[in-house]
């Protein structure tokens, strides 16, 4: 018999660090005074933000721990993809800041 997998919202809050992150960025334009430590923190907190929710996809796509259909019948289901979408979205905006910031620095 297998255990019942509990979906891990908690972890997926992460998007609030990366948001405050970002808006941080964009308030102050520098966070540490470093262009090259700034793109390093953005792109290593984005990919970190980025891996649960694609941990997740994987569960749903390869284990069957979840089934799709379970997952969008009711609204925690669907609020749980748009959770996993929205971290998705803000890893990879942390991601394209931080290459910006590095870019930024060789430029």
């Amino acid at each position: 018999m297998q255990k019942e997998h509990r979906r891990k919202v908690g972890v997926l809050w992460l998007i609030l660090i990366a948001m405050a992150y970002g808006g941080l960025l964009l308030w102050l334009r520098t966070f540490t005074g470093n262009p090259l430590v700034d793109g390093v923190i953005g792109i290593v907190l984005g990919l970190y933000v980025c891996s649960h929710p694609a941990a997740n996809a994987v569960d749903l796509l390869f284990f069957q721990r979840y089934s799709l259909q379970q997952l969008t019948s009711g609204w925690s289901g669907l609020g749980w993809l748009a959770l996993n979408l929205l971290a998705l979205l803000m890893g990879w905006l942390m991601i394209a800041t931080g290459a910006a910031r590095l870019a930024a620095r060789t430029a």
